[in-house]
């Protein structure tokens, strides 16, 4: 079986510099994060206390919840260590004409013959 993406194309324009930002993408509340030459886009919410991550800032690579300070890995979204939580992570793809977030579609059965 093999994992089907939808590929969503942003319709915002973002800065070139380091940046934490909300925005809406089918309808979810994602957040959007520019860390060095890298996008990354992540859940808006922490699983620890339901805060909004948007309103956080990255260090060392982790996105820092703004209300107890939770970090979560901008590339696995792992929590730090004894956290025991994670968030979801959404693939980001820079195109010549914009840019994509992937979305699970589910699941394709590959058939053999």
């Amino acid at each position: 079986m093999q994992l089907v993406m939808k590929w969503v194309k942003l319709e915002v324009t973002l800065p070139k510099h380091d940046f934490v930002h909300q925005i809406k993408v089918e309808g979810r509340k994602l957040c959007m994060v520019r860390d060095g030459n890298r996008l990354f886009s992540v859940q808006n919410n922490c699983p620890h206390a339901g805060g909004i991550l948007s309103g956080g800032w990255c260090k060392n690579g982790y996105l820092i919840c703004p209300i107890h300070r939770w970090e979560y890995h901008l590339e696995t979204g792992r929590g730090a260590a004894g956290q025991g939580d994670y968030i979801d992570v959404y693939p980001v793809e820079e195109q010549e004409d914009g840019i994509y977030i992937g979305f699970k579609a589910g699941w394709l059965k590959r058939l053999f013959r």
